[in-house]
C-alpha cells in the first residue's frame, strides 16, 4: 500500500514538473499529459510520466524532490540564504527551496555588473577598508551574519568579515548594497567574525593568526610575550545603520590561535564565547628543523574556550580601563582576568564550530580531531567564575576553569565534527568533515546521533532555516559540502563547491537538491525567512544610496548643465530610456572630470547602466538612484558612453561621446 501511494505522489509530482515544462496548465488523463497546444513547449499526447521518468532516468524520489524544490514562475522562494563568497569577496543571495541563485551582493570586491568599485560612490566604502599602505581589492570572507532583535533575525542588516585583511562589512538589507567598511588597526587577520549580540549593539570580530595588536614588527622568538589575539566590539548604531567606530573597543586576548565566536542569548545574553587552538604557541619553523605549526599545534589533548564578560567588559570600558593601541581603546588582560571579565575552559583539540543553543543554557563545540560534540553548560561556567573557583592559571593569568565541572556532557558524534545548527524539537545537526556526514543528535538528552545522512563530499559548514537564532524553524536544512566530485559536469581540476539541500520535515533527513557554487568556497551562511527581509523597489529620485540621502548633486530633468571652473569640470546629467542628457562631454587632457547622474526613471526593474569606454568607469543606475563619478582625464581620444543595461528597445541608441581634447605641445 505504501508503495503504491509513493507511486501515486510521484505520478502527480511528475505530472506538476512536466505540466510546467510544456507551459500549460495540464491535467492527469489516464497516465498521459494532454496537449492543449498552448505554446511551442508541450510535451505532446504520448509522452506519458513513466515515458518521462524512463527518459531522464528519474527514479521516484527524484521526482518527489523536484516537486518539493521547483519554484513556478512568478512565485518566491520561502527563505533567503545569504552566504559567504569565500575568495570572491562578496556575498551570495540563494533562494530556498529552488536553490536558485537570486543576486550576488559586491562587498570587499570590486564587481562590475552592480558598477561597485568603477568610479562610483561606491569607490568610497571601498576605500575605507584599505590597510596598511595598500588598497586591497580581493577578500576572504567567511561569516555572514544577520542582524537581530532579542536573539531572531530582524533582516534589516547583514555583516561579513575578510579573514584575509581583518575588516567587516556593513549591508543594508533596504536595497542589498554595502554601506561601510571598517578595517581592524589591532589584527593581521580574523575569522570569528562578524557574530551579532542578541540586540545587535555588537558586531563581535576575533583575529585568528596572533600577531603584535597594532602589527609592529617583532621576532618570533619573542612570541610569547608580543604576540597577541584579539576580540573586537564594534558598536552598531541602528540608526544611523552604521559601525561607530569612536564607541567600538577591543579585548586583549592570549595568543593561542582563536576560531569562531558566538554570543550569548537569552540566558547567556551578555557573554560571548570564543575558541581556539595553538595552545602549544607553536610557530613552525620547519626549513630549521622544527615542526610545522600543523604538527607543532595538536601536541596537547586540549585547547582553550575563551569565555568573556562582555557587558562587563564595557563597564571597564567605559569607566576608562583600557590602554590606547593604534587608536582603538583594549582592555587588556591584567585588568579583563582579574575582574572575571575573561576566562578559559578546556576544549578537545582542535576546536572549530562554537555554537549557543537556541535557549541560551549551552556552547556546543566540535573538536576537529576529537569525536565528540561538547555541550558546556552556561549556568555552571557562570557560577564557576562567579565563585572564583578555577583549576589553575594560564602562562598570562588567565583562570582556567575545571573542564568535567563546567559540561553538561558530550555525545559521540563521528570522526571529524565541525559546526552545528538546531532545530525547533530539540534536535542538533553537527557537519562530520571526515565521515561525509549530517550527524542529527539531541542536545536536550545527548543521545547518539538518532541519524546520519551521508552528503558529498566532506562537509564542512552547515546551515538550517533560522537555525542559530532563538527560534529556529526546523524546515530545511544545508549541508555546504568543500569538494563535488562526479557531482556536476567537469569544468576542469578548479570544482565547484556543492551546497545540498536537506528536507528536515519527515521522519528522516533527506536529500532534495544539490547547487553547485561556481564563484569561490562558501563557509558560513545564515538562512532567513523572506517575509522578514522588506528591500525597496525604487530610489527616490535623487537618492544617494551610499548616504541614504537625497544627494546634493542631484540632477533634475531640465536642469542638466556642464560647469567649468579652470580645470574642475563637472557634468550634470541624466538618464531615462532611452537617453543620456547631456550625451556630449568634451574636456581637456588633465581636467579633473566628475559626472554626477540621476536615473529618472521611477518604473521597477527599469535599471541603466553608466560608462565611458577604455577609463574603467562603470556605474548601474536603478530606478532613482545618482551617482558621482570622479576622474581625471588623463587619456585624450574619443570615447563613446553607453548604457550598459539592456533596457528598452532603443537601448543600443543610448550613447553618446566623451571627446578629451589633446594639450597643446
Amino acid at each position: 500500500m505504501r508503495k503504491r501511494t509513493l507511486v501515486v505522489g510521484s505520478a502527480v509530482a511528475a505530472l506538476v514538473i512536466a505540466s510546467a515544462i510544456a507551459g500549460c496548465e495540464n491535467s492527469p488523463t489516464n497516465g498521459k499529459v494532454e496537449d492543449k497546444k498552448q505554446g511551442s513547449g508541450t510535451l505532446g499526447a504520448s509522452a506519458s510520466l513513466q515515458d518521462l521518468m524512463k527518459a531522464r532516468n528519474l527514479s521516484e524520489a527524484d521526482v518527489e524532490a523536484a516537486l518539493k524544490t521547483y519554484m513556478p514562475t512568478g512565485k518566491h522562494d520561502e527563505y533567503y540564504i545569504f552566504a559567504s563568497g569565500g575568495q570572491s569577496g562578496n556575498v551570495n543571495v540563494i533562494g530556498v527551496p529552488s536553490m536558485r541563485m537570486l543576486k550576488v551582493i559586491g562587498v570587499f570586491t570590486p564587481e562590475s555588473w552592480q558598477g561597485w568599485g568603477f568610479g562610483g560612490d561606491g569607490d568610497k566604502v571601498l576605500e575605507g577598508g584599505n590597510q596598511g599602505n595598500h588598497k586591497i581589492r580581493w577578500a576572504d570572507m567567511h561569516h555572514p551574519n544577520l542582524s537581530e532583535t532579542k536573539g531572531d533575525y530582524d533582516g534589516k542588516y547583514l555583516f561579513v568579515n575578510d579573514k584575509a585583511n581583518a575588516r567587516v562589512a556593513v549591508i543594508d538589507l533596504a536595497d542589498f548594497m554595502t554601506k561601510q567598511i571598517v578595517a581592524n588597526p589591532l589584527a593581521a587577520s580574523d575569522h570569528g567574525g562578524a557574530f551579532v549580540t542578541p540586540d545587535t549593539d555588537y558586531v563581535i570580530e576575533t583575529s585568528q593568526y596572533p600577531a603584535p595588536l597594532g602589527r609592529d614588527y617583532v621576532p618570533l622568538s619573542e612570541y610569547k610575550e608580543k604576540y597577541r589575539g584579539t576580540a573586537i566590539f564594534w558598536k552598531f548604531d541602528r540608526q544611523k545603520g552604521r559601525i561607530d567606530v569612536s564607541k567600538s573597543w577591543a579585548l586583549e586576548l592570549p595568543p593561542y590561535t582563536q576560531d569562531l565566536a558566538d554570543a550569548g542569548k537569552l540566558d547567556s545574553d551578555g557573554w560571548a564565547f570564543v575558541n581556539s587552538w595553538n595552545s602549544e604557541m607553536a610557530t613552525g619553523g620547519t626549513l630549521q628543523g622544527k615542526p610545522a605549526i600543523e604538527s607543532g599545534s595538536s601536541q596537547n589533548d586540549m585547547d582553550y574556550l575563551h569565555i568573556i564578560n562582555w557587558k562587563k567588559a564595557e563597564e571597564l570600558v567605559n569607566a576608562g580601563k583600557t590602554k590606547t593601541i593604534a587608536g582603538m581603546r583594549v582592555l587588556m588582560m591584567d585588568v579583563s582576568g582579574p575582574e572575571g571579565v575573561l576566562a578559559l575552559v578546556g576544549q578537545p583539540k582542535s576546536p572549530h564550530g562554537c555554537d549557543v543553543t537556541p535557549d541560551g543554557k549551552a556552547i556546543v563545540v566540535g573538536g576537529k580531531l576529537d569525536t565528540h560534540a561538547t555541550i558546556y553548560d552556561f549556568a555552571k561556567i557562570k557560577q564557576l567564575i562567579a565563585e572564583k573557583k578555577y583549576e589553575s592559571k594560564d602562562p598570562y593569568g588567565l583562570g582556567i576553569l575545571p573542564f568535567k565541572e563546567t559540561l553538561q556532557g558530550q555525545v559521540e558524534i563521528g570522526l571529524g565534527p565541525l559546526h552545528t545548527v538546531y532545530d525547533d524539537k530539540g534536535n542538533a545537526f553537527t557537519s562530520v568533515f571526515i565521515e561525509s556526514v549530517v550527524a542529527k543528535w539531541s542536545y536536550k538528552d545527548f543521545k547518539k546521533p538518532v541519524e546520519k545522512l551521508k552528503v558529498q563530499y566532506n562537509i564542512g559548514h552547515i546551515l538550517a532555516a533560522e537555525g542559530d537564532t532563538v527560534s529556529p524553524d526546523g524546515k530545511y536544512l544545508v549541508a555546504m559540502n568543500k569538494m563535488s566530485m562526479d557531482r556536476f559536469l567537469p569544468v576542469g581540476p578548479l570544482y565547484p563547491q556543492n551546497f545540498q539541500l536537506v528536507d528536515l520535515t519527515g521522519e528522516k533527513m533527506r536529500l532534495i537538491a544539490d547547487m553547485p557554487l561556481p564563484n569561490a568556497e562558501p563557509h558560513y551562511s545564515q538562512m532567513i525567512k523572506a517575509d522578514k527581509v522588506k528591500p525597496i523597489k525604487v530610489y527616490k529620485p535623487g537618492t544617494n544610496p551610499f548616504t541614504g540621502e537625497l544627494d546634493p548633486a542631484r540632477v533634475e530633468g531640465g536642469k542638466e548643465k556642464i560647469v567649468r571652473n579652470g580645470t574642475k569640470v563637472d557634468v550634470y546629467m541624466t538618464a531615462i530610456r532611452s537617453h543620456f542628457t547631456p550625451d556630449q562631454i568634451e574636456v581637456e587632457e588633465g581636467d579633473d572630470v566628475t559626472i554626477h547622474v540621476t536615473s529618472l526613471e521611477t518604473s521597477e526593474d527599469m535599471t541603466h547602466g553608466f560608462t565611458i569606454d577604455l577609463y574603467n568607469i562603470n556605474v548601474s543606475l536603478e530606478p532613482g538612484k545618482h551617482e558621482n563619478m570622479s576622474f581625471k582625464a588623463d587619456m585624450p581620444g574619443t570615447f563613446p558612453m553607453y548604457c550598459t543595461e539592456f533596457c528598452s528597445a532603443l537601448h543600443l541608441e543610448m550613447q553618446g561621446y566623451f571627446l578629451v581634447k589633446p594639450k597643446r605641445k
